[in-house]
């Protein structure tokens, strides 16, 4: 994919946002799952030993002061600790991270076809609903556990999440992505194409088609090929024309969101293509113009439930720093740094 990104240094913009990254007070939960991959992408892509170290001390000092129960939510930190035993090959990195895998196949909450259901606690919190998030925070997870031990059971259960999240909350008609679904009242709630949901979905799709060896032998793969091709030829023709994408797709007023407008174009680096090289330049030039010199990553959507109606989506606050606008940036940015090291 062409890109100009000659203009800025990417490498200097990655550092000022992991760096702010660090100083957030993060939790071991989704969003500090989130940022985390994201500096551990700027490591995998950079090289620089300063994000790996930090992380691991983080890690340490989370470990001394006590881990939380496991939800779906709270295994989205199993992406960092992937990085750090791949790199260090510490024991206790395993341990947590298989930990987070026998959580995931024996204990949390399923249902319909053994469909996870989306928790943020110990209690049942959205009885039997499907939500875009659990790609991110499990699906993906599990996948990446599958693929680095040679688990096909892991790999086949990933590939499996996938293939109902795409019959739950894909429109086949649009091509977009619903945020949730009820399984109890087989509805999308309140049916918005909300601009998260359908980033979480991208980009799991694109990684999940990306890092999976002999993809082609995995049936459900097929059919997330083909969920992202339509999602994404739809979701190009959205795009505002200061290259965000708004927090309801397809509702024209709503704010642009840079979270969801770098997870989407950083599927669109990571499927690679050449077509989709204008829409990625203006996501790009976009999410760098919310981006502050100390590395803040600006106009990001605060934590969002399905809400009950397109009102309860524009109302939600994009003041405030958050994890997962900071991990998603990075993630767009290490992308666009790889493109360019293979196009050398």
């Amino acid at each position: 994919m062409k890109l100009d990104a000659t203009a800025i240094d990417l490498k200097q913009v990655v550092r000022q946002v992991a760096d702010y990254t660090f100083g957030m007070d993060l939790t071991w939960d989704w969003p500090g799952g989130v940022a985390f991959y994201g500096v551990s992408r700027a490591y995998e892509v950079t090289g620089e030993q300063v994000y790996l170290d930090k992380m691991a001390a983080w890690v340490d000092e989370y470990l001394e002061a006590g881990l939380p129960g496991w939800t779906v939510n709270t295994c989205a930190m199993g992406h960092m600790l992937l990085t750090l035993y791949e790199q260090t090959q510490d024991e206790k990195y395993l341990k947590l991270i298989l930990s987070k895998v026998d959580y995931l196949g024996n204990k949390a909450l399923r249902f319909g076809d053994r469909v996870l259901q989306h928790t943020v606690s110990s209690k049942n919190d959205f009885p039997e609903q499907c939500w875009a998030d659990t790609l991110f925070m499990a699906a993906y997870f599990l996948l990446r556990v599958g693929v680095r031990f040679d688990r096909k059971d892991l790999i086949d259960d990933a590939l499996h999440q996938f293939y109902w999240h795409i019959n739950y909350l894909q429109d086949e008609n649009t091509g977009l992505w619903y945020h949730g679904y009820n399984h109890i009242n087989k509805d999308h709630m309140s049916g918005m194409y909300w601009a998260r949901a359908n980033a979480w979905a991208a980009y799991t799709m694109s990684r999940a088609a990306k890092g999976t060896p002999e993809a082609y032998l995995y049936p459900p793969m097929m059919h997330i090929w083909g969920s992202l091709r339509d999602q994404l030829a739809a979701i190009k023709k959205l795009q505002k024309e200061d290259g965000l994408w708004g927090t309801v797709l397809d509702y024209p007023e709503a704010y642009g969101e840079v979270s969801a407008t770098a997870g989407i174009a950083a599927a669109m680096v990571t499927q690679n293509n050449p077509l989709h090289g204008k829409y990625v330049q203006k996501a790009l030039d976009g999410v760098l113009a919310n981006i502050t010199e100390n590395g803040r990553v600006l106009n990001v959507s605060g934590g969002t439930a399905v809400m009950n109606d397109i009102e309860g989506y524009l109302g939600i606050n994009k003041k405030w720093a958050q994890g997962w606008g900071q991990g998603l940036a990075l993630a767009f940015l290490t992308a666009v740094i790889e493109n360019e090291h293979n196009r050398e």
